[in-house]
């Protein structure tokens, strides 16, 4: 009598599983991003400039006025953000205007509501708020 047992391998089998479908939606970022992410919310600068994008379009000068920093360290920071898909440049003349990147992902998306809701509780944060609104008051450097 002939053995007609089959071994298969794991790779053969079809496993049903009740899971919902994975998303491959844009939504879903690549497992390389979520780390770039974290790194870039883990510098104080670049957590201050992400809190002051919150607010909408914010030329360098402005920045450099609010955070009281030095203009090459601020643009460093900046760099960093757009390479962290974080922040977009738009030129105009001789100023660029930077914003929030759109979110890519549930994750980047949530870090941003996360430094929204904590912003309260970060002294510095507050500080730069005030002068953001004195700026507002008093005229914007690219104006």
């Amino acid at each position: 009598m002939a053995n007609n047992t089959k071994t298969h391998s794991r790779s053969d089998r079809k496993v049903s599983r009740n899971r919902a479908p994975v998303s491959t939606s844009s939504i879903d970022p690549p497992d390389n991003t979520i780390p770039e992410l974290f790194q870039a919310f883990s510098d104080r600068t670049r957590l201050r400039v992400l809190h002051l994008l919150l607010r909408g379009e914010t030329c360098v000068g402005d920045l450099v006025s609010v955070l009281r920093l030095p203009q090459p360290r601020v643009s460093q920071q900046l760099s960093r953000l757009r390479n962290a898909g974080l922040v977009v440049g738009r030129k105009e003349g001789q100023w660029t205007h930077y914003s929030l990147a759109k979110p890519v992902s549930a994750v980047h998306e949530q870090l941003l509501k996360c430094l929204e809701l904590c912003s309260e509780e970060i002294p510095e944060l507050q500080v730069d708020e005030s002068r953001a609104d004195a700026l507002d008051q008093d005229g914007h450097c690219c104006s």
